[in-house]
């Protein structure tokens, strides 16, 4: 789990979010270049300011809340609904309203490699065809698994050590371990902070006042 950026981390990890009103450069929806250099272009790519940041989350959160808005006055989304997601972690898991909202969240902390990997296997564990469970296993692994990929997620070593072994014949279940960790992380520690964020706090206010507006 990533929480702080260092310039050689700067060098493995995705690319900003990439909508035009994020983008610290205020120069277009993508970086000004494809190389996590330091050259003068991209300086304020690589080692984002402390003011960068805030502003790439305010921009990107500020997004996220419209697109909510949109599904609240399209019926979609009630306050009802948003505010159930403080109930417990597997009520916000289980509805996609909610994995959007929070993996907003996390991308903001830079930690949505595991959200990523617990949808990945999520959708894995649905796949009827065993002639794709093992390219599909293949690619979770080589996405979050392998200590090669930047989306690797945390996982033990005696965890990752089960999976390589299974890896020669994988089934649906081969990352259930691995799953069960990132979910226990993320219940633990970015759970509580989600319900504390302004992002999640901002979304609960706007959906209450039109609410009451409109009642």
């Amino acid at each position: 789990m990533r929480r702080r950026l260092s310039h050689r981390d700067s060098k493995t990890l995705p690319p900003y979010d990439r909508s035009p009103d994020s983008s610290p450069c205020n120069r277009g929806p993508y970086p000004c270049c494809f190389c996590w250099c330091c050259c003068c272009s991209c300086s304020c790519l690589t080692v984002p300011n402390k003011d960068q940041d805030v502003c790439s989350r305010r921009a990107s959160n500020i997004s996220t809340l419209e697109s909510l808005q949109r599904n609240e006055d399209s019926g979609r989304l009630s306050v009802e609904e948003a505010s159930s997601w403080a109930l417990s972690f597997s009520t916000l898991l289980d509805n996609a309203s909610g994995r959007d909202v929070f993996m907003e969240f996390l991308r903001s902390e830079h930690s949505d490699e595991n959200m990523l990997f617990w949808q990945a296997c999520e959708d894995l564990k649905t796949d009827q065809q065993k002639a794709d469970i093992g390219e599909r296993a293949k690619q979770v692994y080589l996405d979050y698994i392998s200590i090669l990929s930047p989306k690797e997620v945390s996982i033990d070593a005696t965890v990752r050590e089960t999976i390589n072994r299974n890896m020669a014949t994988p089934t649906v279940h081969v990352f259930d371990d691995a799953q069960a960790q990132i979910y226990a992380l993320m219940h633990r520690d970015s759970y509580p902070r989600f319900l504390n964020s302004p992002l999640y706090q901002s979304l609960l206010q706007s959906l209450s006042s039109n609410n009451s507006s409109n009642s």
